[in-house]
C-alpha cells in the first residue's frame, strides 16, 4: 500500500497557538477512508479542537479499537502518543495506561460495532468506573468493513443499502452512558462542525468519564433514503438542546437574557460568543429528567444533540482508588519496595 506524504514545510506565515503549535501541528497521515465520510469531518474537529485548547500533541494518548473509526487516530495528531488495540477492547487498555500515568490527556475513538457490539461490555465499564477520558463514538449504523450490515445501533425499522429491513431494536450508547454514571455525555452530527467542536474541548477538559456520540453518515453504505443515520435524515430532524462553546478558566463572565433571545458575550480575549437560549426547562445537570429528555424526542424521530448531562464536579477512578499522584514510571525502588514493616502492616488488614 502506497501512502502519500504530507509535506513537513509549514508556511511562516501560519498562526500559531499559545504553545507555539500551528493548526497543522495537529494533523496526521492522509485519510484513506472514502471521500465523504462523516469520520474525516470528525478528525477535523478534533484537531480544531485541540489546537484551540492549546494542548500540546505530546500530552495526548489516542487509543482505538478495530473498524472505520478506528482508522482515523492516524489522520491527526501525528505527534502524539497512540495504540491500536483488538476489537472491542480500546476502553480496557485505555484504563491501564489512564492508570499508570494519570499527566496525560486520554482521547479514546471507537465506533458504533467496536463499542455497542463486541465492546459493549468494555463501554460499559469504562463508564460506571470513572475513567477519565474523551470516548468518542463514530457512529454510521453499519459495519462499513464488512460491506455495510447493519450495527447494533442501527434503529429498528431503518432500510439498508439492498432494502432489508432492519428489526433489531437499537443499542442506545448515550442511555447506557447515562445510566451508568458518566458524567460527560453529549451527542452530536459530523456534519456540524460548530456544535461538536466545543463539545470535544469541554469532554477534554473534563474531570471524568466524558461521552460523545457522534452520527457520522457513511457515504458507501448507510447515506440512502431510508436510513436514520444519512446526512439527509440528521439534518432533517436534530434537535438541539443548546448552542454551546467552551471557554478557557478565566475572571467569570455574566448575563442575563430570556429565552428565545440571542445576546453578544464579549470573551477575555476581545471575542464575541452569541449565544441563544433554547427550551428554558431543559437542565443539563439533571440526569434523569436528560435521559426522559432523549427518550421522547426519540419516540417522535428526532436525534437530540447537544450537551445533554455534565456533572461539574465529576471525579475519576484515580480519585476513587487513591492513586499515587506521579506516574508509575517515575518511582524509585525505595517506594516500590518499601520494605517488610510495610507488607506486614497491609498483611494485618487482610487477616
Amino acid at each position: 500500500m502506497t501512502f502519500i506524504a504530507k509535506p513537513r514545510l509549514h508556511h511562516p506565515t501560519l498562526h500559531t497557538n499559545k504553545v507555539g503549535y500551528t493548526r497543522r501541528d495537529y494533523e496526521g497521515r492522509i485519510s484513506t477512508l472514502c471521500a465523504g465520510c462523516g469520520h474525516d469531518s470528525i478528525s477535523a474537529a478534533i484537531i480544531q479542537a485541540c489546537w484551540e485548547l492549546d494542548i500540546e500533541p505530546h500530552r495526548v494518548a489516542k487509543l482505538s479499537g478495530i473498524g472505520c473509526s478506528s482508522k482515523t487516530p492516524d489522520y491527526f495528531l501525528g505527534a502524539s502518543h497512540g495504540f491500536n488495540t483488538v476489537h472491542g477492547r480500546m476502553p480496557s487498555v485505555l484504563t491501564g495506561a489512564n492508570m499508570a500515568n494519570r499527566e496525560l490527556l486520554y482521547l479514546g475513538i471507537s465506533g458504533d460495532g467496536d463499542s455497542a457490539s463486541i465492546g459493549l461490555g468494555q463501554f460499559a465499564n469504562a463508564m460506571r468506573r470513572g475513567v477519565r477520558m474523551a470516548y468518542i463514538v463514530e457512529n454510521n449504523g453499519v459495519y462499513g468493513l464488512t460491506k455495510g450490515q447493519f450495527s447494533a445501533t442501527a434503529d429498528r425499522g431503518s432500510k439498508s443499502k439492498k432494502g432489508v429491513i432492519n428489526s433489531d431494536s437499537p443499542v442506545d450508547l448515550v442511555g447506557i452512558a447515562l445510566q451508568l454514571g458518566a458524567t460527560y455525555v453529549a451527542r452530536s452530527f459530523s456534519g456540524d462542525k460548530a456544535q461538536l467542536v466545543p463539545l470535544i474541548k469541554g469532554a477534554m477538559a473534563h474531570g471524568g468519564a466524558a461521552f460523545i456520540d457522534v452520527i457520522s453518515p457513511c457515504v458507501t453504505f448507510n447515506n440512502h433514503g431510508g436510513s436514520t443515520k444519512s446526512y439527509d435524515y440528521v439534518r432533517q430532524h436534530n434537535e438541539a438542546v443548546s448552542r454551546i462553546d467552551f471557554i478557557t478558566p478565566g475572571c467569570e463572565i455574566t448575563t442575563h437574557y430570556a429565552p428565545g433571545e440571542v445576546v453578544d458575550v464579549e470573551q477575555h480575549d476581545g471575542s464575541v460568543l452569541r449565544l441563544r437560549k433554547l427550551h428554558a426547562d431543559y437542565d443539563p445537570t439533571d440526569r434523569y429528567a436528560a435521559m426522559g429528555y432523549m427518550q421522547q424526542h426519540q419516540e417522535r424521530g428526532e436525534v437530540v444533540t447537544g450537551l445533554l448531562y455534565v456533572d461539574p464536579l465529576a471525579t475519576d477512578l484515580h480519585t476513587a482508588m487513591n492513586t499515587c499522584a506521579v506516574p508509575l514510571n517515575t518511582l524509585k525502588a525505595s517506594q516500590l519496595n518499601p520494605g517488610s514493616q510495610a507488607l506486614e502492616k497491609i498483611n494485618a488488614t487482610l487477616r
